[in-house]
């Protein structure tokens, strides 16, 4: 005989099957269960999204940001006319801008001259009418790269600012045919105005430009970069007897000061997304390292010009090897401080805190120790 199974054992059965359909009946599809599990998630990224559009410093930096990117961008612009006052208005400024001029690649360590070389040769091709030289083309293709790192990331208020930074500098090299160069001394070099350098500028607007694309993670390497590109082409326009040391000067504070000024009026899409604003120790390292070295570098600088300003009038050939020198020490000086400073700058106004903190998810709590 085959014992007959009672209704609730039957009734536990039926529960226990899997794919019977009293089982599946209003029981939600794995799909749905998901959903159902990540609308909390999806919720409260749209409430944090939303909160963070309200939060005034993800439409602008702050406050003290733009001020000091005005400030040290203004000090910059005037510090390079002091320094071309300086070099063009005094007996002592012309004597030491000779100097340099007649025998500065001379002077030059083997290394720096194997830098300098492919940018002193002469034009390689014409456009136009507007000659091409090296400087030009690698000028030329850094700042096409930056541009379409700009578009690719959707960057297009930083896209406007670039556009009026370089406007600004282009316009700038037309200080050239008005400032004038009163005759104080006789001197070896052109008797006319050169200040600043065109070459000097465009060289500081791709690294500045490259600078302004990148995203956070790069921008301490991209500084790096543009501080030795315009150091190479500084460096070889003085070699080549095109300029004169203020001119190089004067084009790396006046590019420096411009780009603080259109960094002053960054906004949306000129910063990094929402989430994404935060310290970065690259950052933090390599622009305090670049400022630190650009102003010990400028006081070297200051301090040998110092020495040998007795025997500026008299060409005394210990003044010449000085001068020559300070130069170097000048230039490499300025153009770390310029950069570490927009290194700096432009991470305060790209990446801001918020008023509640870093845009995006807090710190997590430090752990115990069990």
């Amino acid at each position: 005989m085959v014992p007959q199974a009672s209704p609730a054992s039957a009734w536990s059965a039926l529960e226990t099957t899997a794919d019977h359909p009293l089982r599946t009946l209003g029981s939600p599809a794995p799909a749905a269960r998901k959903r159902k599990a990540a609308a909390p998630d999806e919720h409260a990224a749209d409430i944090e999204r939303g909160l963070a559009r309200r939060d005034p410093l993800t439409v602008r930096p702050r406050v003290s940001s733009r001020v000091l990117c005005a400030v040290f961008g203004v000090l910059m612009i005037a510090i390079s006319f002091g320094a071309w006052w300086i070099a063009v208005r005094t007996e002592d400024g012309q004597s030491y801008e000779d100097m340099v001029f007649s025998g500065f690649h001379d002077s030059l360590p083997s290394w720096a001259s194997a830098l300098v070389a492919p940018f002193i040769s002469r034009n390689i091709t014409s456009i136009a009418g507007h000659p091409l030289n090296f400087t030009v083309i690698v000028s030329a293709l850094l700042i096409v790269v930056a541009a379409v790192v700009m578009l690719v990331r959707k960057r297009w208020w930083l896209v406007g600012q670039s556009a009026v930074f370089a406007a600004l500098c282009f316009a700038s090299t037309y200080l050239k045919g008005v400032l004038p160069r009163p005759f104080i001394i006789n001197t070896v070099s052109q008797p006319a105005n050169s200040a600043p350098s065109g070459h000097t500028m465009l060289a500081v607007v791709a690294g500045v430009l490259l600078l302004f694309a990148v995203p956070r993670g790069c921008r301490a390497w991209m500084a790096l970069v543009g501080a030795a590109y315009a150091l190479v082409i500084g460096l070889s326009v003085i070699a080549g007897a095109w300029h004169r040391p203020v001119d190089v000067v004067m084009s790396l504070l006046l590019a420096g000061g411009f780009a603080l000024l259109a960094m002053a009026f960054t906004r949306t899409s000129g910063m990094d997304a929402p989430g994404k604003r935060a310290s970065s120790p690259s950052v933090q390292i390599v622009g305090t390292v670049m400022i630190t070295a650009g102003v010990l570098c400028c006081c070297y600088a200051a301090y040998i010009m110092w020495q040998i300003e007795p025997g500026l009038s008299l060409s005394a050939s210990w003044a010449s090897v000085g001068a020559h020198v300070s130069t170097f020490a000048m230039i490499a000086g300025v153009s770390s401080l310029v950069f570490g400073m927009l290194l700096a700058m432009r991470q305060i106004t790209a990446s801001p805190l918020s008023r509640a903190g870093l845009v995006g998810a807090p710190p997590a709590p430090p752990k115990k120790k069990r």
